[in-house]
């Protein structure tokens, strides 16, 4: 089965995952999708994640947070720039996710960065979702 969109699969896994409370999640590994999973961790949203091969294309086995009270550190995670429609930015047009609480991710000439990382190195690029 092909798939279209494996970022949109991937944030909508982890939506989910994270609505029913679970621990881990388990996403088709891409090269994007593992960028992506970088971003969070670095920004502290997620523990961690593993690879997992299987022979063929493989999984991302992503460790969701949760604080004391069992509160998500994701409460919202949104796709924008969509394969019917993508949404490039410059550095100075990048959005603020709840005035800075939040984060943007960009996939840059760089790789796939945050929008602090976009401003350190002064690059857009293409705005894959939004994470608070």
């Amino acid at each position: 089965m092909s798939l279209s969109d494996p970022i949109a699969d991937m944030l909508t896994r982890i939506r989910n995952a994270v609505r029913v409370r679970r621990t881990h999640v388990n996403v088709r590994a891409s090269k994007i999708c593992e960028g992506i999973a970088v971003v969070l961790q670095r920004e502290g949203y997620i523990e961690g994640f593993d690879r997992i091969d299987d022979g063929k294309q493989g999984s991302l086995r992503i460790a969701l947070k949760y604080d004391q009270e069992g509160c998500p550190a994701i409460t919202e995670i949104t796709r924008t720039s969509k394969p019917g429609c993508r949404v490039y930015t410059g550095v100075d047009d990048l959005p603020r996710v709840l005035g800075g609480m939040g984060i943007v991710v960009v996939s840059t000439s760089k790789g796939v960065i945050s929008d602090r990382g976009c401003r350190e190195n002064k690059v857009g690029g293409e705005i894959l979702c939004t994470v608070s």
